[in-house]
């Protein structure tokens, strides 16, 4: 699973055929980042928000791994490019972008990128008749990011089909995944849905969140769910018919005993 915005946006656009958007959709990305509270003062803002954080992920995707590369980026720009980003005036240098995202909120950013993800992937609310979407809910330590002796670990949601994350979580240092679940899949339209995870997650209260907001779960029972595990042993499995799973893709089980 992709631990950036970048990995998430690289892995989308290689393996979505028809749903990586052209450059003149970069327009709508600009307006969805345009959305996350700005953390600069009113006066003396030269920039809009939605511009500079577009320009900044379109410079990364381009190869850009600092803040003066992407500063170096955005002076090499094409003019067409500036256009669609909403940048016609110069471009913003590196102290400037550095300051911004050093104060930036992680959390809205994550849901605004997010959102313009899932604007190009599987709508599991269109989706004909009684096939669910799988979505995966699974953590994983950001590579490199280790600072006081502690690294900045993400909880994530990816669909199953294409593996685009669509939503994402910054766990506590001092704390776990579980406290993050329900926050996570808070910014999900969780109908046809059937949410994956764990053992870890495999807690009432997740199950309860997920049933709540019309989702269907599939969770895995191990070890430290000793009673409930003895539970589903002595259940009449080989007394359950199976039935066949509906063609095509996002096809998932649903909901699991908890």
């Amino acid at each position: 699973m992709p631990s950036s915005l970048i990995g998430v946006l690289q892995r989308h656009c290689e393996d979505i055929d028809s749903a990586c958007p052209d450059p003149r959709q970069f327009t709508s990305l600009a307006e969805v980042l345009g959305g996350i509270p700005d953390p600069r003062r009113v006066r003396g803002r030269r920039y809009r928000l939605g511009a500079l954080l577009a320009l900044c992920l379109v410079a990364v995707l381009g190869g850009a791994t600092s803040l003066a590369a992407i500063a170096r980026f955005a002076a090499d720009t094409h003019y067409d490019l500036r256009e669609q980003l909403g940048l016609t005036s110069s471009m913003p240098n590196a102290s400037t972008l550095g300051l911004l995202l050093a104060r930036l909120n992680g959390d809205a950013l994550d849901d605004a990128v997010g959102a313009w993800l899932a604007r190009y992937a599987t709508d599991p609310v269109d989706e004909p008749g009684d096939t669910l979407v799988g979505l995966a809910v699974d953590g994983k330590t950001v590579r490199g990011s280790r600072t006081d002796g502690a690294a900045v670990h993400l909880l994530a949601a990816a669909l199953h089909a294409c593996q685009t994350v669509i939503a994402q979580r910054q766990v506590a240092t001092k704390s776990n995944e579980i406290p993050a679940f329900a926050p996570l899949l808070d910014q999900i339209d969780l109908r046809k849905v059937v949410v994956t995870a764990d053992a870890m997650h495999t807690q009432r209260a997740h199950a309860e969140h997920v049933i709540t907001a019309g989702g269907h779960y599939l969770l895995v029972v191990k070890g430290n769910q000793k009673k409930l595990r003895k539970q589903l042993r002595h259940l009449p499995w080989r007394q359950i018919p199976l039935q066949p799973a509906p063609p095509g893709p996002g096809t998932a089980a649903a909901r699991s005993a908890v």
